[in-house]
């Protein structure tokens, strides 16, 4: 009886306290991504990675990562979600930082991950796993929060408040500004999803530390333009909503990108 109910506080403890540290993109968010990386997947891509999630989508296996958390079994794939990155940098230095980083990361597991995807020896099980999160960290480190500061837990305790009502500067990037276009993830998808195959050839072409360097300005930006309680409604959304497409985008884009390498 006493195991049953330290089984429930540990559960409970894992689903309000994890989400709220490291998740990144709301529902719709990580969707919208899923949605624009699938348009781009090669033939065989496509063909590889549903015979590895069957008939889940990549939109919608593109939130298992964050759901899982309300598992303790799964509570080791924490840190993966994101990359603390406590200044703004240059390119030059970002590459330095990111040549001698040995943690536990984005950076890093995102890097195994492909690695892994990519042995012909790796089991079914694990390729599961390891696709679901690979789909989810690459969206993950286009919402800039991602590469935010420890000091803060990536804007989670810079307190404001959305049209009236609090909330903190990651909420405010992770769904409140996607859900205020009151869009559906197919149709918000559709809206922000017009590239050339030339631009989709050079966002392909960036690195993973290039998606860093962009995220890292984007948080620096975003770290100075905001004021503690601050009320953001209308003027924030208008200034940043384009910002935002451009990162979702940029995630669906690249994601396919990495896919396609991966599986085709």
């Amino acid at each position: 009886m006493k195991l049953s109910i330290l089984k429930k506080i540990t559960l409970f403890v894992a689903v309000c306290y994890l989400p709220m540290q490291s998740m990144a993109w709301g529902t719709n968010g990580h969707r919208i991504c899923g949605q624009i990386a699938d348009s781009y997947l090669t033939p065989k891509a496509r063909k590889a990675i549903q015979a590895i999630l069957g008939n889940e989508s990549i939109a919608i296996t593109s939130n298992w990562a964050d759901f899982i958390k309300s598992d303790p079994a799964y509570s080791y794939l924490y840190n993966w979600h994101f990359i603390d990155l406590d200044k703004v940098y240059t390119y030059p230095e970002l590459q330095t930082y990111l040549k001698a980083d040995t943690a536990t990361d984005a950076y890093t597991k995102m890097n195994f991950l492909i690695a892994e995807l990519k042995k012909p020896g790796t089991t079914k099980t694990n390729k599961l796993l390891y696709l679901r999160m690979l789909i989810h960290i690459v969206e993950d480190v286009h919402q800039p929060l991602h590469t935010g500061h420890t000091s803060d837990k990536g804007g989670n305790d810079v307190k404001v408040q959305w049209f009236g009502k609090d909330s903190n500067l990651h909420s405010v990037w992770d769904s409140q500004l996607i859900d205020n276009q009151q869009l559906s993830y197919t149709e918000y998808a559709t809206m922000v999803n017009h590239t050339t195959a030339a631009q989709r050839a050079a966002l392909q072409k960036d690195p993973i530390s290039k998606w860093l360097l962009e995220s890292n300005q984007i948080a620096d930006k975003l770290y100075t333009d905001v004021k503690p309680g601050e009320n953001l409604t209308y003027k924030y959304n208008f200034k940043y909503i384009g910002i935002l497409n451009e990162q979702l985008l940029k995630a669906g884009v690249r994601l396919a990108g990495v896919l396609n390498q991966i599986f085709g």
